[in-house]
């Protein structure tokens, strides 16, 4: 009887210190420069840090101007896999199709989806939990006449496929964004809603996406 009250407790015990130090979950947000710009006080993994509890969750942001999705795979070993995360939250496509414009590079489609689906492959073969988001605007206007609106919205699908059939978590940003901007930008501006410059988010739009974040974040936990 004594041994197995005995084994009982360290039974027991154990469970406790196993739950006192379990360590946070860590999510990497791995993009550009709406990401690299989202750690700064306000930004959106800023504003998420104040909500989900530092003792469940570890988030860095891992992004760099001017990035494409070859440069998030090109980088990905020592900007990510070094830091052993549990999750991984791939923002990217803005500047594939936005840089076609402005200096003639940008990624073309069928590279953009080997490259992405290159960037998974290699997550997944170290056992981390992919997050996709689909590229959020390049203008506000509603009525579909922002330059890159076409681009923007083949290159998202190409992310809901990889989501779809995968199965792995979205945060469709581009929907989420069309749908407010339809609702709130009554005089069909192209920027000031949820950006600053048709790109970059604005107060508004970073507390947006850390609400679009949260959501799939601690759903998907």
């Amino acid at each position: 009887m004594k041994t197995t009250l005995q084994l009982f407790i360290l039974v027991f015990v154990a469970g406790l210190l196993a739950m006192t130090t379990a360590k946070p979950t860590r999510i990497i947000f791995f993009g550009d420069s709406i990401t690299q710009a989202g750690v700064n006080p306000g930004g959106y993994i800023d504003r998420l840090k104040k909500v989900m509890p530092a003792d469940q969750y570890e988030l860095i942001g891992a992004g760099i101007g001017g990035n494409k999705i070859y440069d998030l795979f090109l980088r990905m070993d020592e900007d990510v896999l070094a830091k052993q995360p549990n999750v991984v939250v791939i923002w990217v496509g803005v500047n594939d199709v936005w840089h076609k414009a402005t200096s003639g590079t940008g990624t073309d489609p069928d590279k953009f989806i080997k490259f992405y689906n290159a960037v998974v492959k290699k997550l997944q073969a170290a056992n981390i939990k992919v997050v996709l988001c689909t590229p959020a605007a390049i203008g506000e206007k509603t009525d579909m006449t922002n330059q890159q609106d076409g681009d923007l919205n083949q290159y998202s699908k190409f992310i809901r496929d990889i989501s779809q059939s995968q199965n792995l978590p979205l945060v469709d940003l581009r929907k989420a964004f069309l749908e407010y901007d339809l609702q709130n930008n009554p005089e069909n501006k192209d920027r000031g809603i949820l950006t600053t410059d048709r790109v970059h988010l604005n107060d508004t739009g970073n507390q947006f996406v850390a609400d679009q974040m949260q959501k799939v974040l601690t759903a998907s936990k």
